[in-house]
């Protein structure tokens, strides 16, 4: 597989009447065609910014994407797109799929005309053309009786079935790329279930470079190829599905698998978190994890630590990992 699209030290602040937030601190990875990849954390530590500054979607102000930040799409760094050619890239490259699907449909116009005004915007088509697409994209994600379907308004449809008009939408211009933002908040586990299955099976048939945004490690289990957990605005670590779920390394990481139910656990009792994310209006000089983290050591408080190899692209940024750090069982 070809890299498709590199973020690369991307930082999005916003600024506030009581300073600013730096959301998004330093955040590189990269996906590549027809991949998933999973970015996983707390609420707040930056990964629906983040999608948002791929989509172009940060409002400036009070956000502001700093200096130095960049993000290549075909070799084409995207942030010093125009206008127009954002207006072109987003729907027909890159969609997103917001997490409040009752929010972000129109709840006075119908399915379809919402549908078929993301065709008639990206594709030379005339109007008949755009409703019969809408029509067959309603199909397709699963929706029964689309052509009814088409005539009705968002709040005649259940949780899961906006849920998938949202899909519809977002993959009825063939994009290369879709972001599913918290896909399936706000559902109950049976239909969540049934979103991931639908996301994996369109994924597979369209070829089509994913990038889910989740808090929820246990639906990224069996999904992504490729796994970047962050925290405070920072990518803590970044694997394959079995680096991060059997072979984690960074104390955030293993933290996070404890307070996640699994089968294969046996017995366990679920371990929370202590503490609380540090104030990234004054992020902390070191990890930002440091406060929180039961292997911390005098260092970890006032240096940021870089990036350690395990190979295969399985990377964490942990003192821990020093040639002269004590691991403490790690």
């Amino acid at each position: 597989m070809s890299e498709l699209l590199k973020v690369e030290n991307l930082r999005v602040s916003y600024h506030t009447y009581a300073g600013e937030a730096q959301a998004v601190r330093g955040v590189s990875f990269a996906a590549d065609e027809g991949e998933t990849l999973a970015v996983v954390g707390e609420s707040g530590c930056g990964k629906s910014v983040t999608a948002r500054a791929i989509m172009g979607l940060v409002q400036t102000p009070p956000g502001e994407i700093k200096e130095g930040s960049h993000i290549w799409y075909h070799g084409q760094d995207i942030l010093a797109y125009t206008k127009k050619e954002w207006q072109a890239f987003r729907g027909a490259e890159c969609s997103i799929i917001f997490q409040d699907a009752l929010a972000s449909l129109n709840p006075t116009m119908k399915i379809g005309r919402q549908i078929a005004e993301n065709v008639l915007l990206h594709q030379d088509v005339d109007k008949k053309q755009a409703f019969l697409e809408a029509e067959n994209m309603l199909g397709l994600v699963g929706i029964p009786d689309p052509a009814k379907r088409m005539q009705q308004y968002p709040h005649e449809f259940s949780g899961g079935m906006r849920q998938r008009a949202m899909i519809a939408i977002a993959l009825a211009c063939g994009p290369r790329i879709v972001i599913a933002d918290e896909p399936t908040t706000a559902l109950d586990v049976t239909i969540q279930a049934d979103i991931i299955e639908l996301l994996k099976k369109l994924q597979s048939e369209r070829n089509m470079t994913v990038i889910l945004i989740t808090h929820d490690l246990g639906i990224v289990a069996d999904m992504s190829d490729k796994i970047i957990v962050m925290y405070a605005g920072e990518v803590m670590e970044e694997g394959t599905g079995t680096d991060i779920f059997y072979h984690a390394k960074h104390p955030y990481t293993k933290a996070l698998l404890k307070a996640v139910p699994r089968l294969d656990m046996g017995g366990q009792e679920l371990a929370p978190i202590e503490g609380a994310p540090p104030d990234i209006i004054h992020p902390p000089k070191g990890c930002p994890f440091y406060e929180r983290c039961s292997h911390a050591m005098r260092v970890c408080g006032y240096r940021q630590p870089p990036a350690y190899g395990f190979g295969q692209g399985h990377r964490a940024r942990c003192w821990l990992y020093h040639p002269l750090a004590e691991r403490n069982g790690q």
